[in-house]
């Protein structure tokens, strides 16, 4: 084992090897330049190794290390919650006998934790739905309470549950403790997956009480077998050779992966749950490396020294780095139906920590290639869900910055602020900022700036105004940091700032932050395309670079224009508000001096409205309870 450690003390890669030598010596063979590797070998500032006694114990090593420390270049599936189970408390005894009320009747219940000897465990279940289900099946078919024992102990008479047939009433002694262990041992037979052997048992039972003439206790069996039959045709409950299998298919595209994990316990499909791992294009590109330099030093080779293995897509790095990361913690059953074929050593690693003799197929039949091919089809369906959301949003992002070179290491904080200016007819003239960062619009940070003491329709000089006030405190706060970073929590300079326009606006801006000696770099200014055409739209630089064409199609421009169309947006709504003020007569009433809410109600009350009081006379105004000769004069000079 050997891991590879970078200045800070952070976990960069951890990775096995039998010739430890020629393969931590790949890293350094030659220059690896701006790739993956590359990135990687340029932070390495020390190597651990652990030496193991086997590849399986190597395996099991290296994918604890990689759960627990999550380095960045390894693939890493998390878990977002533990798996949850179906619990049968307590443990009674073979006579029905118990120390307390509820050990003579257990409980049906859902769980999630650490499990507890004294009780019994069914699963593990893909979600909290399947178990609360299966809890369903199992009072409508053998009717076992669910109720908490505090609840319980303290019945006098029976519940609901009861009365709709879901219970037997043991809380009101209306079944015997015996009777109730053979429901009990009968629900969990079904949970084991022996259907047919639960259904002769119940009609052995069935006969033998008609035998003895106990008809009432025979059609109470006869109505469980039928109970029984129904859900076993409802939830297509399977008679397969193994009860318990795990269902494991991977789909990779666009950079992102999914697993999706489908189980079945006692022959019955419990559902799925979808997987998406992390670093998997940084993991896959190192192994390719590792690959194509191993090649290199084997064609100078004799025959026998060649590759140990054939190179694994990146589908078998998927699904071999859940298999090893998933089953640490959780049992793992004793067949996996997988997607891809996977390394046997794996499955013999997997077999060794957990006791049970583990078989991983490939290319399954029957009725396991219908679980195979409906797990791959949630897989595929998962996938496509996650790219659509996050295609949109980190994709676009990463494109953008691609695409101008713009120096963010970590894509989530990259900030971007974009300025419109909107006005009616040069009046009521406002200026918009909006914000982005981590992949969409930040609205709580939007804000809007009231343009004043400029000429009507002049947008540069609107423009000019609104820069200086949004980064004059970003200027200041560089030039005391003495051009260093700015601490967080301070005003700080966006990587990028949009302006909703050509050259015009952007040497506007370019003046603003001369003057206040920020960055010019960050100015890009979006000019309309010609005819004014959507998705021609060109960038435009402050630094002097030359234009740039994104491509109607290109994922850069569809951020870019979405973020200008958001600026646009926001703008618009604040100037139409302001304007709407100017129609009632350039102020609310709330802004006039000496009008409070209760005036303000009494003056609406009875003129209709804002348009009513301002369309009212002096004497008009003066009429309404507590507004004075000279307080009406004042409402009506400022409503006109």
């Amino acid at each position: 084992m050997y891991r590879y450690i970078d200045a800070q003390g952070a976990l960069l890669y951890v990775g096995k090897a039998r010739n430890l030598k020629k393969r931590v010596s790949s890293y350094f063979a030659k220059n690896h330049g701006g790739t993956r590797i590359g990135h990687m070998v340029g932070k390495i500032a020390r190597l651990e190794t652990t030496v193991v006694r086997s590849e399986a114990e190597a395996l099991l090593l290296e994918n604890n290390l990689i759960k627990s420390l999550n380095p960045k270049y390894n693939i890493l599936f998390r878990d977002d919650k533990s798996y949850p189970y179906l619990k049968i408390t307590g443990v009674a005894a073979k006579d029905g006998t118990g120390s307390a009320p509820g050990q003579k009747f257990p409980r049906l219940a859902y769980y999630r934790g650490a499990v507890d000897k004294r009780h019994r465990y069914f699963g593990p279940y893909p979600g909290a739905w399947a178990v609360k289900e299966t809890i369903l099946l199992l009072q409508k078919v053998f009717r076992l309470r669910t109720c908490e024992d505090t609840v319980f102990a303290n019945r006098t008479r029976p519940c609901l549950l009861y009365q709709i047939k879901r219970c037997t009433g043991p809380c009101v002694d209306l079944i015997s403790p015996q009777d109730y262990a053979l429901d009990v041992g009968h629900a969990e037979a079904m949970l084991r997956g022996e259907t047919q052997e639960l259904l002769d048992q119940l009609e052995a039972r069935m006969m033998a009480h008609s035998g003895r003439l106990e008809f009432e206790q025979a059609a109470e069996v006869r109505n469980q077998i039928t109970a029984l039959s129904r859900v076993l045709h409802q939830q297509a409950i399977e008679t397969v050779s193994d009860k318990d299998v795990d269902i494991l298919a991977v789909k990779v595209q666009g950079g992102r992966a999914c697993v999706n994990l489908a189980m079945v316990r006692g022959g019955r499909h419990l559902g799925d749950r979808a997987y998406f791992p992390t670093h998997v294009e940084d993991a896959t590109a190192i192994y390719r490396e590792q690959i194509a330099v191993e090649e290199e030093e084997n064609a100078s080779d004799t025959a026998q020294h060649v590759r140990e293995k054939p190179e694994r897509s990146v589908a078998v790095q998927v699904l071999e780095a859940f298999i090893a990361q998933h089953y640490l913690h959780v049992p793992v059953p004793p067949t996996l139906l997988v997607s891809e074929p996977v390394d046997e050593s794996l499955i013999d690693a997997l077999s060794e920590q957990s006791g049970v003799r583990v078989h991983a197929v490939s290319q399954p039949r029957e009725q396991r290639r219908a679980w195979l091919e409906m797990a791959q089809k949630n897989a595929d369906i998962q996938l496509a869900r996650l790219l659509s959301e996050e295609g949109s949003q980190q994709a676009r992002t990463r494109a953008l910055a691609e695409a101008l070179d713009l120096e963010a290491e970590d894509l989530d904080q990259l900030t971007i602020e974009c300025f419109d200016i909107s006005h009616t007819a040069g009046e009521s003239t406002q200026a918009s900022c909006v914000v982005f960062h981590h992949h969409k619009m930040q609205s709580s940070e939007y804000r809007r700036f009231k343009i004043e003491g400029i000429t009507g329709g002049d947008d540069y000089a609107a423009m000019r105004q609104v820069l200086t006030r949004r980064y004059s405190k970003v200027a200041e706060a560089q030039r005391e940091a003495g051009g260093a970073e700015v601490a967080a929590g301070q005003a700080r300079l966006p990587d990028l700032v949009l302006v909703d326009g050509g050259k015009g606006q952007v040497s506007m801006a370019r003046e603003v932050f001369e003057s206040l000696g920020l960055d010019l770099s960050r100015i890009v200014g979006v000019e309309k395309g010609e005819g004014r055409k959507v998705g021609l739209e060109e960038l435009v630089f402050a630094d002097g670079r030359e234009k740039v064409y994104l491509g109607k199609d290109s994922a850069a421009l569809m951020l870019v224009a979405q973020i200008r169309d958001e600026a646009h947006r926001f703008a618009i709504t604040g100037m139409r508000a302001a304007r709407a003020k100017v129609r009632v007569g350039g102020s609310r009433l709330e802004d006039i001096p000496g009008i409070g809410p209760k005036k303000r109600a009494r003056l609406l009350q009875r003129f209709g409205g804002v348009r009513g009081v301002g369309d009212a006379s002096v004497a008009d105004l003066a009429s309404v309870e507590g507004i004075s000769r000279e307080l009406a004069e004042e409402i009506y000079r400022a409503l006109r």
